[in-house]
């Protein structure tokens, strides 16, 4: 039950700044689960035995994955770093626990080309399997390539496909931002995955 003073509170409250109350709730909730969800550093399973995905694999991610899910490939959606720590580190520890590491450079503003596409889906394709696929926060990139996998590799559906590109991994699907270029490549492929574009 609402008490008498707080209703006469919302009363004299304008509609505009309720309105904009409520946009600024909304927006600190959402900044605080996109915070979650990279702290948490965003590790899902997407298919269960096959593939896995993840924001940049923390000390000791690896060799958990390794034990729990038996990872034997790497695809790290950032390119080859040598020289830097996440990147030196990563590969150190995937050679000492035997997991193939492979590097394709996306970037998560630009848009891939219908051959870099078919070049990544062959790559997640013959990789040896499960199959851990990285970005740096494991939202937008690693959601393209996971999305490619269930459309291409697995064959799982556009519906299924799609959620990978979603706000539950921390994907902001907005035309105005620089990610949604994964949505509009995944959106121009999709004729030749099968879903025909509505």
């Amino acid at each position: 039950m609402v008490h008498r003073s707080a209703l006469r509170v919302i009363r004299r409250v304008s509609p505009l700044k309720l309105g904009l109350i409520s946009a600024g709730i909304a927006l600190v909730c959402l900044i605080a689960y996109i915070g979650t969800v990279a702290l948490s550093g965003n590790v899902h399973t997407v298919i269960p035995g096959e593939l896995y995905r993840a924001g940049q694999p923390r000390p000791g991610l690896l060799d958990r994955m390794e034990r729990q899910h038996g990872i034997r490939t790497v695809l790290n959606l950032r390119g080859p770093n040598p020289g830097s720590p996440w990147y030196d580190d990563e590969v150190a520890d995937s050679r000492r626990l035997g997991i193939q590491h492979i590097n394709f450079r996306m970037s998560s503003k630009e848009e891939l080309t219908p051959q870099e596409v078919h070049t990544l889906i062959a790559i997640m394709r013959d990789a040896p399997k499960p199959l851990l696929i990285h970005c740096a926060g494991g939202s937008d990139r690693t959601g393209l390539a996971s999305a490619f996998y269930v459309a291409a590799v697995s064959r799982g559906g556009e519906t299924r496909a799609e959620d990978q590109l979603s706000l539950r991994f921390g994907h902001i699907a907005l035309p105005n931002l620089d990610a949604y270029a994964m949505n509009r490549i995944f959106e121009r492929m999709e004729p030749e995955l099968g879903y025909p574009n509505s």
